[in-house]
């Protein structure tokens, strides 16, 4: 006889696999000669020898692990030169590291909101802002994605006592395409509102020194807030919030995730420094991406092949129904090529998509194989006749 918690568990594993939402993990082994085209390595670095050895100088040099939290004795000399690099890059008086992006829009979140703050939220923002305002108990309604408007009207018509965040994406993960930063910050001015901005998939693909959406275009005036991660285009992990002196004081004090959490280990926090020394010293990484992207945009609409609308890595091709995703998804993975299989309820019904992202990293070789293997899916399913659009 199963005990209550063996039941509950059991139910939601069958409901989960009925709905056809069942995830499984992929293990990767990087010599198989898979194409990667699932992960957020924008500017292939996490492949870089030169960061694996600055990690490795890092890790013989000050151990493996941080040792403690930041508060106690963990935050070391690299962990301060990191956070004034970030702080330098994004056009910031100062940063602050978590060990994960996750917890950075939780910590944050969760330190500048109660109950009394009003919360403005985009509709397709991360799931870990959605959680964050949550964990506050913050006061929370989202506006329809990218709907200045709709914005506009819901700051209007809510109490004007207390405090005010207006919050989205810099670069919205599953879509690809970028929020209207100086719009937000321009109409959360008008209304006594604080702009926060989580550039995950923005830093070190845009901006003229890969200082993403926000950077240095949009200082901390306009955009108080700033969240970036440090596993995607920089290619190691972590992530900081960057903002004035005073936000990041107050974040030392009261954000839990920061306050409790061991310290980012040493050698990453020297790989990253080296990641940023790469962005600097190698903007051709940068510009080889916009090359493969836009390639592939031409070559992919030629196919007739359903893109959104994105110029940045993350190209998404909505084929709308879920089993038709999983269909191409084992395909293309018959070739030895990965792409992201998205289905609700990560995405809205309706809205299933291929998830695919480019990187510098990738060769011709890589696109071409990639290309064929969409023009094989497409080929496969007119012959089957599979429905042909989203």
């Amino acid at each position: 006889m199963q005990d209550a918690w063996s039941t509950y568990i059991a139910e939601r594993a069958v409901k989960q696999r009925h709905t056809g939402r069942w995830r499984h993990r992929r293990t990767r082994h990087p010599s198989d000669g898979c194409h990667d085209f699932a992960g957020n390595d924008y500017l292939g670095l996490a492949g870089d020898p030169r960061l694996a050895e600055a990690q490795a100088a890092g890790a013989r040099r000050l151990g493996a692990g941080g040792r403690a939290s930041h508060l106690v004795s963990g935050h070391l000399a690299v962990h301060e030169a990191l956070e004034a690099r970030l702080a330098a890059l994004t056009g910031r008086p100062a940063a602050l590291l978590f060990s994960t992006g996750y917890m950075a829009n939780l910590g944050t979140l969760q330190a500048l909101c109660d109950p009394d703050t009003r919360v403005f939220q985009d509709r397709l923002n991360h799931a870990s802002l959605l959680d964050g305002a949550r964990l506050a108990g913050a006061r929370s309604r989202r506006f329809h994605h990218g709907d200045l408007g709709d914005l506009e009207r819901l700051l209007a018509r809510a109490p004007h006592d207390g405090r005010r965040l207006v919050v989205s994406d810099g670069v919205f993960s599953m879509d690809g395409d970028v929020a209207d930063i100086a719009a937000l910050a321009a109409i959360s001015a008008s209304h006594g509102a604080w702009l926060m901005v989580d550039d995950a998939h923005g830093l070190g693909v845009l901006g003229e020194i890969g200082d993403g959406c926000v950077g240095r275009a949009h200082g901390v005036e306009r955009v108080p807030v700033l969240v970036g991660t440090l596993g995607k285009a920089l290619g190691s992990a972590g992530a900081f919030v960057a903002g004035s002196q005073a936000l990041v004081e107050h974040l030392i004090q009261f954000a839990r995730p920061y306050v409790y959490t061991t310290a980012q280990p040493p050698g990453v926090a020297a790989a990253t420094l080296k990641a940023l020394e790469l962005l600097e010293a190698e903007p051709e990484r940068r510009t080889r991406l916009a090359t493969l992207i836009a390639r592939f945009r031409l070559e992919a609409t030629t196919l007739g092949l359903p893109l959104a609308a994105s110029t940045t890595p993350i190209q998404p091709l909505v084929l709308g129904d879920s089993e038709r995703v999983m269909r191409w998804a084992t395909r293309l993975a018959e070739r030895g090529i990965m792409v992201g299989a998205i289905r609700e309820p990560t995405v809205p019904r309706g809205q299933a998509r291929l998830r695919i992202t480019l990187s510098a990293a990738h060769t011709d070789a890589d696109l071409e194989a990639l290309l064929e293997g969409l023009a094989d899916c497409r080929a496969r399913e007119s012959l089957a006749g599979e429905e042909a659009g989203p």
